[in-house]
This record gives C-alpha cells, sequence and structure tokens, in this order.
C-alpha cells in the first residue's frame, strides 16, 4: 500500500516539475505618424455657394434677455447674439484666434461693416453691439438662408439662418 502512494506521490512530485513557460516574443507597437489637420481651403466664387460652418443654433432666455448660440457640440460657441433687455441691444459676439477690430456682416440683402471690441475669453473672442431697431437685424433675420461673418485674419463663418435670430431681435424690440 505505501508502495503505492510513493508512486503516487512521485507522479504528483513530477507534474509539479514543469518548466516555466517561454516570455511571449516582444511586441512591437507601430505609432502612426502625427498628421498636421489639412488647411482650410481658400474660399472662392460666390459666398452663397460656400458651405455652412458646422453646428447648429440653440436659443435660452437668461436674466438679462435671451441669447442665441452657434456652434458644433463639444467644440464651444462660434457665433452668439445676445439681447440685453434693457438696454435694448444687441451684441453679435464671434470666435477669433486673433483680435479683431471689425465684424462685416453679409446677407442676401444687404452688407454692413460693424465696429467690434475684443471681449476676452479663452477662446477669444470679438464683440459689436447693434441697436434693436438696426436693419442690419431684420437682413439678418430674413436672409435668403444664410449669413456670412467675415473678420479680417480669420475664416468667415456661414451661418444657417434659423428661427432662434428672429426670436432674440424680437425679444429685444419686445
Amino acid at each position: 500500500m505505501q508502495k503505492r502512494h510513493l508512486i503516487l506521490i512521485a507522479l504528483l512530485a513530477l507534474g509539479a516539475c514543469v518548466a516555466p513557460p517561454a516570455p511571449p516574443p516582444p511586441m512591437t507597437v507601430s505609432v502612426p505618424p502625427v498628421v498636421a489637420p489639412a488647411p482650410t481651403p481658400k474660399l472662392t466664387g460666390d459666398w452663397n455657394d460656400w458651405p455652412f460652418t458646422p453646428g447648429d443654433w440653440t436659443y435660452r432666455r437668461d436674466g438679462q434677455g435671451s441669447v442665441g448660440i452657434f456652434g458644433a457640440p463639444g467644440q464651444g460657441t462660434k457665433v452668439s447674439l445676445r439681447c440685453e433687455a434693457q438696454k435694448r441691444h444687441l451684441y453679435l459676439s464671434r470666435e477669433v484666434s486673433v483680435p479683431g477690430q471689425r465684424i462685416i456682416v453679409r446677407t442676401s440683402s444687404t452688407t454692413k461693416d460693424l465696429s467690434a471690441k475684443y471681449a476676452g475669453g479663452a477662446p477669444g473672442y470679438i464683440a459689436a453691439e447693434i441697436a434693436s431697431n438696426d436693419p442690419i437685424l431684420d437682413a439678418m433675420a430674413f436672409s435668403r438662408g444664410r449669413i456670412l461673418l467675415e473678420t479680417e485674419g480669420q475664416p468667415p463663418i456661414i451661418l444657417p439662418t434659423w428661427a432662434e435670430i428672429t426670436r432674440i431681435v424680437e425679444d429685444c424690440r419686445g
């Protein structure tokens, strides 16, 4: 009986004496090269044919009045149109990488050159003050499908003419 136990113990001991597995071969990880984003192509021809700036309008009311914000989800605000109800003025702001002093607004019916001031922020913004009875607001509200905002040294912003613009203008004239 003891002989069987000795054989069983010897077999178990031999089974435990297994060589450790060989280490896996070294893994090589290929890192894709860093590719700089393609430069924005220079827009030529009629601005009415240029693609819209990616994003959507949103509208909200707050303690100062109302505001329309245009931008792509997760990318921040490109443009805002704010009504300060007490002053009956609107502020048109756009994102900039370098401060400018003008915002040129083009609609299907008119063009207006607005004086702007640096409003700060990260990213930076410039803002132009517009009286609530300024005809450019009607031109923006009723432009045929799009509005172009230009600032020297910045890419143009092509906005869709959604109802938010009209709502904010009406709020300020209210």
